[in-house]
């Protein structure tokens, strides 16, 4: 089934407009210029309304472009805006509690069109008769590790960066979340197949990968190269009844369509839900941020 999900709109969050590869984005009070790959289209305000209304803008290096996930860039600040600061922000089914900050790569802790996925883990992990055991991988600062932990799940949340793990560990206090996490800095291939050979198995598997990336030891991770392998592995840790899986990918050359093919060859299933999340601005232009599979067997 291929779907067209939008995120549901949010007093926490809204896109103002985006346009000419930015986008400018209001999260609670404060409102940010960020580069946006995908807005290939004009902008619907003008660049000094840009200037007028943000209170932080990025900009990346020079020498970088959009073919890599390893950019840098640089922050300009107004008086007056925080380096890190707090919102809640959800879904249709639950909201939760964010730490947002600044970061060297132009991130601020949340993706807020992931709001649909988050609803999905939660609604399937209420739906299991056990407590089932979820591994969520590229984990970043844990939305979706939350959603999962306030169904009722133990989650092993893998991310390759330990100031993330420990800022997805703020997020799980903030949010009073009591479930079992277990948290792990670890090169995500190199965890799958020490789990495959220790025999785990999980009831859900939730990734987010990265075009490109690096793992704590300076594993080199590239999307097109790894992701085959990567779900080689995950097949072998998915359980057979009462599962789930949740990809999502943020890439300009990967499609919904190549999502489920793989899937159906490792995982066996079909009917999968695929398509992609998308967010409209107040101007009523649609930005697509990504594509997803999603796959839910119960028992």
């Amino acid at each position: 089934m291929y779907l067209l999900i939008k995120a549901p709109p949010s007093q926490e969050y809204e896109l103002i407009d985006c346009g000419n590869y930015e986008k400018l984005e209001r999260f609670g009070r404060y409102i940010l210029w960020r580069p946006e790959p995908k807005a290939l289209w004009p902008k619907k305000i003008s660049e000094q309304d840009y200037e007028n209304l943000y209170h932080a803008r990025y900009v990346r290096n020079k020498k970088n472009s959009f073919q890599s996930d390893e950019l840098k860039g640089k922050w300009t600040t107004k008086p007056g805006m925080p380096d890190n600061w707090q919102i809640n922000y959800g879904g249709r089914l639950l909201t939760l509690h964010f730490k947002l900050a600044l970061t060297s790569f132009g991130h601020i802790g949340l993706f807020p069109e992931q709001s649909d996925n988050w609803d999905f883990i939660y609604e399937t992990v209420c739906k299991f008769k056990i407590k089932p055991k979820v591994l969520n991988l590229f984990a970043y600062t844990g939305g979706a590790t939350l959603a999962a932990g306030a169904a009722g799940s133990e989650v092993v949340h893998l991310d390759s960066v330990k100031q993330t793990i420990s800022w997805a560990n703020f997020n799980k206090e903030l949010n009073k979340n009591s479930a079992t996490t277990h948290w792990v800095v670890e090169d995500a291939l190199k965890f799958v197949k020490r789990e495959v050979k220790r025999g785990k198995r999980y009831n859900g598997i939730i990734m987010d990968p990265p075009v490109y990336g690096r793992g704590p030891e300076g594993e080199k991770w590239l999307l097109n190269e790894q992701f085959n392998e990567l779900l080689f592995y995950c097949s072998k840790l998915i359980n057979h009844e009462n599962v789930f899986i949740v990809i999502n990918i943020y890439s300009t050359g990967l499609s919904a369509l190549i999502l489920d093919n793989l899937a159906t060859f490792h995982f066996s299933s079909t009917g999968n839900e695929i398509g992609e999340i998308y967010i409209t601005s107040a101007k009523g232009d649609n930005l697509p941020l990504g594509v997803f599979l999603r796959v839910r067997k119960l028992h």
